[in-house]
């Protein structure tokens, strides 16, 4: 039942998208010349490795830099995060504000690498940082969205973050999902904890 609604919300949001997704490919193409999409190795459903792909909202070496600015990490212990992170562009200013950058999960989604509701999809050294009941949260496909990105993001603590993940994957039901993807849309038009 999760899946098919996947799909169909996927497919659906995609046709509907994708004029503002066009526009937004443009946008980054025209302000610096660089590849439109940022592809990431991220670890899904019983730690199993796929593709996230997502606008590119830094600049085309961001990996690179990434190393010299580790130690301003203002990220919750596992998760690296910056407030004023160079790297970003203009226009990735923009589309991390309002989530922008992650519409072109929607075909993780639609492909099945991804829910649109569940954890977010870790990186591999976050992966090998968790303790042992944290591994949990892989018991279910990673999310577009979901009981983190509504519960306030980047300012929530790593330990925030695990408890709504683990209580998410134990308790699922999509009437919860709905519910989370209508508190999403609000979040949308209010971000908080976004960078």
């Amino acid at each position: 039942m999760k899946r098919a609604f996947d799909i169909a919300a996927s497919a659906l949001a995609l046709a509907l998208y994708a004029p503002a997704m066009l526009v937004i490919a443009v946008a980054i193409k025209v302000s610096d010349g660089g590849p439109v999409f940022f592809h990431q190795a991220r670890v899904g459903r019983n730690g199993s490795l796929f593709s996230m792909i997502k606008f590119r909202s830094m600049v085309p070496d961001a990996e690179t830099a990434l190393a010299a600015l580790a130690d301003g990490n203002d990220g919750n212990g596992v998760l690296f995060k910056l407030r004023d992170d160079p790297r970003v562009t203009r226009v990735g200013r923009v589309l991390r504000k309002y989530s922008l950058d992650e519409l072109p999960q929607l075909l993780n989604v639609l492909v099945g690498e991804m829910s649109l509701v569940g954890p977010r999809p870790p990186l591999i050294d976050e992966v090998n940082k968790y303790e042992v009941h944290v591994l949990r949260r892989l018991y279910i496909k990673p999310g577009l969205t979901g009981m983190w990105q509504i519960s306030g993001r980047s300012d929530l603590t790593w330990e925030e973050s695990v408890r709504l993940d683990l209580y998410y994957v134990e308790n699922w039901s999509l009437t919860g999902d709905l519910l989370i993807l209508w508190r999403t849309v609000k979040v949308l038009l209010r971000p908080v904890g976004a960078y």
